[in-house]
């Protein structure tokens, strides 16, 4: 049963939301929140400095009234509660937005003889409340917040000692809060009309630079879009050296292995299929000729349908050994006697059947590769040396200015100057090379050494026939080369 790819999540809240829309959306709701901090701080500080100033001004008035009384009483000006009081309304000068009020016996009966910008005798219950707030005979310094008006009062009783009339003389002077206020009420709206359009502008440039910034990222969206398994060419285009230009070289770098992968892969089907026709040709061939009533005819079809069975099975155990080479972990690396390393595969190589091994110049080394993948490539190179050089081969190692390097030599034909460069890759074989075999052997030596980050390559034997195949691996550990052992008959003499 086929597994199905679920279908994508619906996007919800936020996630519905374009990126554009919440860059915009946090850049004007930080500049709102600093320019309300900011009008809400200024307004707070400047309105409790008028606050204060009214205190202090109405502080200042009681003190001038206090002189005044003392000095009037001291020179004899008036003898009475009452006359003090009238001398104090009548040369007190009020300010702006204030008002002054003579209370005696708690009715309203002086005031001062010029216009005042605020009425005190127009609040009903401002009297009563002046006279309940004095009541113990101290002045008050309060707010009055009631029919409609906010005023800051001071209340100060009058009283002249030894007056012969018993009244309750009291003075009071009130600033209008609201008045005062106004000023900085006005600029406060001013300042919230100015901030809104300051925001509009800040959301338009917002979303100018937000459109400029997101637009390669439509284009990556877009590309996204229009690439598919049988259209890999879309490439971003890559403007300035920004985070998104690095994005922009990040994904065509992934396009370029994309598309590399799946054209590896469209030729190792290819390769794969083509590989598999011949044996499978090979076998319906002989099965549809085949006479089952005779005897020898079917065993002679039985073995052949073997043979053909086994090397498609070898194809098979190839690209399966192949394909591990390419996952995550393809090698695993430690450091390694390179010399006993080569003494055991000249071992193992001696098990080959038709192989006459001969031991060549040892490297002694420590080198920190993969043992066991190293061993199946050289296994992989002396096989190949058995199957087309006659069975005669010579396996050594020395150093080189590049690192290591592994090598097989083999007595055979050698290898065509074309097909040195092409031998390595799947399924190459050479033009008249009829015999058993996977194509796929030297391809697996390749990817062998380039996980370790080496090389793989063929060059002609110099003195005799025959090629040499040699792997070299790059030496990452620092310990220096030990003497080599001496050079054996067949010693390789120069591998370029």
């Amino acid at each position: 049963m086929t597994e199905q790819t679920p279908p994508p999540a619906r996007r919800t809240g936020l996630a519905r939301v374009s990126v554009r829309t919440r860059i915009i959306a946090v850049i004007t709701i930080v500049a709102a929140l600093g320019m309300l901090t900011v009008g809400v701080a200024v307004y707070a500080v400047e309105r409790a400095r008028i606050l204060a100033q009214m205190e202090g001004q109405l502080q200042s008035s009681l003190d001038s009234a206090r002189f005044l009384v003392q000095q009037g009483v001291q020179d004899g000006s008036w003898t009475t509660s009452s006359e003090a009081l009238t001398a104090v309304v009548q040369r007190m000068s009020p300010d702006d937005n204030t008002g002054a009020l003579g209370i005696i016996d708690g009715a309203a009966a002086l005031a001062p003889g010029v216009p005042l910008d605020v009425d005190l005798q127009s609040a009903p219950g401002f009297v009563p409340h002046i006279v309940a707030a004095t009541a113990d005979g101290d002045p008050v310094i309060g707010v009055y917040a009631d029919d409609g008006v906010t005023w800051q009062y001071l209340a100060a009783p009058i009283t002249v000692e030894g007056s012969p009339a018993p009244e309750t003389t009291l003075f009071t002077l009130a600033y209008d809060i609201e008045a005062e206020l106004a000023e900085i009420n006005v600029a406060a709206r001013v300042y919230l009309i100015a901030a809104g359009i300051a925001l509009i502008a800040i959301a338009g440039v917002a979303w100018l630079v937000a459109t400029r910034l997101l637009r390669p990222l439509r284009t990556m969206r877009e590309t996204a879009e229009r690439v598919s398994a049988h259209s890999l060419s879309e490439r971003l285009p890559i403007e300035g050296r920004d985070d998104v230009s690095e994005l922009a070289e990040t994904i065509n770098a992934m396009l370029d292995r994309l598309d590399q992968s799946l054209d590896s892969q469209r030729r190792l089907l290819h390769d794969v299929g083509h590989e598999l026709k011949t044996p499978i040709t090979i076998v319906r061939g002989y099965v549809e000729v085949m006479d089952p009533d005779d005897p020898a005819d079917v065993r002679e079809t039985q073995t052949l349908t073997v043979d053909e069975l086994d090397r498609m099975g070898s194809l098979v155990q190839d690209l399966a050994r192949a394909a591990s080479l390419h996952g995550p972990r393809p090698i695993a690396p430690r450091p390694v006697d390179a010399a006993d390393l080569l003494r055991q595969i000249v071992r193992k190589a001696e098990g080959i059947e038709g192989a006459d091994v001969a031991p060549g110049p040892v490297a002694d080394v420590v080198a920190v590769l993969d043992p066991e993948r190293i061993t199946q490539a050289m296994l992989q190179l002396a096989q190949n040396a058995v199957t087309h050089g006659g069975g005669r081969l010579v396996i050594g190692s020395r150093r080189v200015s590049a690192g290591l390097e592994l090598w097989v030599r083999d007595y055979g034909p050698g290898v065509p100057d074309a097909l040195k460069e092409r031998i390595f890759e799947r399924f190459q074989r050479g033009a008249d090379d009829t015999r058993a075999g996977s194509g796929l052997g030297l391809n697996i030596v390749q990817v062998i050494a380039r996980a370790h980050g080496g090389t793989a390559r063929v060059v002609d034997a110099e003195g005799a026939q025959g090629a040499v195949f040699a792997i070299t691996l790059p030496l990452t550990d620092a310990t220096p080369p030990r003497p080599p052992l001496p050079t054996a008959a067949d010693a390789l003499s120069g591998v370029r």
